[in-house]
């Protein structure tokens, strides 16, 4: 994409990611119009529409590119050469930190994804799901090899430390007694705890 040195020489891409996931996050994607992100963002329409088709690619963009970060950030922890209990951690922990760490987009994203069309949802959809692939795919290999229970199936782990990550939104509040890696920690050691034979 472009880049250009407008206003603050910002990208206009992130620029509109920018003021779109503020906007989203004070006000709703459903109550927010293209105007008002064209507005904040310093840009004409013409520009979000060069680079997003639609409001609803901007939204999707807000998820995606977390998901994206995500996905990296397990692929390296599940490629490393450690143990697969040191792994599964990094990851499990890791997933936290960088939900905390964008917390207004996947909020805004758990609160707005049925505003996504069908072809977009399903597209989020398959990408979460390579995402939790890969993560069940770390404790089957830890069950296989006898370090970890098979008394629960892997996918109702899985099910178990994402419910809990898609939740932070609600409840986690940087001012809060607990710091985000501590959060983490705490989350990854329940979900080994669980996995002990």
């Amino acid at each position: 994409m472009p880049r250009t040195t407008d206003g603050d020489g910002t990208p206009v891409p992130q620029r509109l990611l920018a003021a779109a996931t503020r906007l989203f996050a004070e006000r709703g994607y459903d109550r927010t119009s293209v105007q008002e992100i064209v507005e904040a963002a310093g840009v004409t329409k013409g520009a979000l529409y060069h680079y997003f088709g639609s409001k609803d690619d901007l939204l999707h963009e807000v998820y995606a590119r977390v998901l994206r970060v995500q996905q990296e950030r397990l692929d390296a922890f599940a490629d490393a050469e450690a143990p697969v209990e040191e792994r599964l951690r990094g990851a499990a922990a890791d997933v936290v930190v960088t939900t905390i760490d964008n917390l207004d987009d996947a909020s805004i994203f758990f609160r707005s994804m049925h505003h996504l069309s069908p072809e977009k949802n399903k597209q989020v959809r398959a990408e979460r799901r390579r995402y939790h692939e890969r993560f069940r795919a770390l404790i089957e290999e830890g069950q296989e090899a006898g370090v970890f229970s098979r008394e629960t199936p892997a996918d109702l782990v899985v099910d178990y430390h994402f419910g809990s990550v898609h939740h932070l939104s609600t409840w986690y509040r940087p001012d809060g007694p607990l710091t985000q890696q501590e959060v983490a920690d705490h989350l990854a050691d329940l979900l080994l705890r669980a996995l002990r034979p």
